[in-house]
């Protein structure tokens, strides 16, 4: 009895051990199988990195502001007797904006005028008489200390009558009107703004560390989003001479020629600042570059060898360091090499040695100066 049982375990075990070598084989295979199973190409677009002359610039963010401007004011006190300009029109140095009521003045001018005839025929009469000795000196000093006395008071009238027309200071374009007719305005009470717009002055903050490579009678493009993308060239006029405690940036004025009045003061505009010679760099389209925090990344397409040892076109990861911008172009200064085929969309599904398919029929955007509309 023991013998038999005995035997039925030996045979049981047989068998288990018997099945179980048949599925480690089958686990075994299908474990190989798997490993060398690639999954399927991901599609991609591809450029072919050039070098291309970079101009050396340094871009910064401008504020707009008036070669001239001021808020033109009444001088004297009085009445709006007459406006002489609409809101919004050009004027030219000298157009008269507004007349205050003169009527008292032109009263008091006529008195002062009669008294001034009145101390010339005296002074003449005086002075035939001092020649004959009728009339002392004295007497003649003073006829002609008041002939001069007249003749400064009427100045002095016809200076308030001349002050109380106000007059445009320089050509430019108003702003909107202040006053009403018949208004009384008191001395220093707003009129209307008045900016010159041609040309225009740009001002801007360079860092303190950049300010070697600004100098002035350098060149200047401006690049305004609110004109659909305008761009306007001018020269650097003027660099401060301290830097800004608070932002350690030193300050910068460029003129640019602005004969259309497009640009008005107080607009935020794109500023580059030629700095130097053109450099020849490596640009690629900035859809393909990889930003992350540890660091900005390409794919490279190449030959690579899979585990099996047999060649597929796959991408290999580099790390790059990024330069200036211009429109769809990022320069890349180290990393990259001219030659090299970089993936240029698809980058988000990548992964280093990842198989792939390359498709360019259709490209991503890689404008240098695109249009807003394209954006």
């Amino acid at each position: 009895m023991l013998k038999r049982m005995i035997l039925m375990l030996v045979l049981t075990g047989a068998v288990i051990a018997g099945l179980g070598a048949v599925k480690f084989k089958q686990i075994q295979g299908a474990a190989a199988q798997a490993a060398a199973m690639q999954p399927p190409p991901e599609a991609v677009t591809t450029i072919v990195a050039a070098a291309e002359p970079w101009p050396d610039t340094l871009p910064v963010i401008g504020t707009t502001a008036a070669v001239q401007g001021v808020t033109v004011a009444a001088d004297l006190p009085g009445l709006v007797a007459r406006i002489g300009f609409d809101s919004g029109r050009a004027v030219r140095a000298g157009d008269v904006l507004v007349e205050l009521d003169t009527r008292q003045e032109q009263a008091q001018l006529a008195a002062a005028e009669a008294q001034r005839e009145l101390a010339r025929l005296n002074f003449e009469r005086m002075q035939a008489l001092v020649v004959d000795g009728a009339i002392s000196k004295a007497d003649f000093d003073q006829a002609a200390a008041e002939q001069k006395s007249t003749e400064a008071r009427v100045g002095e009238i016809k200076a308030s009558i001349a002050r109380k027309t106000i007059r445009a200071p320089f050509s430019g374009i108003l702003g909107i009107r202040q006053v009403n007719l018949g208004q009384y305005l008191s001395g220093g009470d707003p009129v209307v703004p008045l900016q010159a717009l041609h040309p225009i002055y740009v001002n801007f903050g360079v860092p303190q560390q950049e300010t070697a490579r600004v100098h002035v009678g350098g060149s200047v493009r401006i690049v305004a989003d609110e004109l659909s993308g305008a761009s306007f060239t001018g020269r650097v006029t003027a660099v401060d001479s301290v830097v800004n405690q608070a932002t350690r940036n030193v300050q910068v004025q460029a003129t640019v020629p602005n004969p259309d009045g497009k640009l008005k003061p107080g607009m935020f505009v794109q500023t580059s600042i030629a700095t130097g010679a053109s450099r020849s760099l490596v640009s690629l389209p900035a859809s393909a570059i990889g930003y992350a925090p540890f660091g900005d990344s390409v794919y490279v397409l190449g030959d690579l060898k899979g585990p099996d040892g047999r060649t597929y076109r796959g991408v290999t990861q580099k790390f790059v360091k990024v330069g200036p911008t211009r429109g769809d172009r990022v320069a890349v200064l180290s990393g990259v090499n001219a030659g090299d085929e970089v993936v240029t969309s698809g980058v988000f599904k990548l992964r280093n040695g990842a198989a792939v398919s390359v498709n360019n029929r259709v490209q991503p955007s890689n404008n240098p100066a695109p249009a807003l509309g394209d954006s």
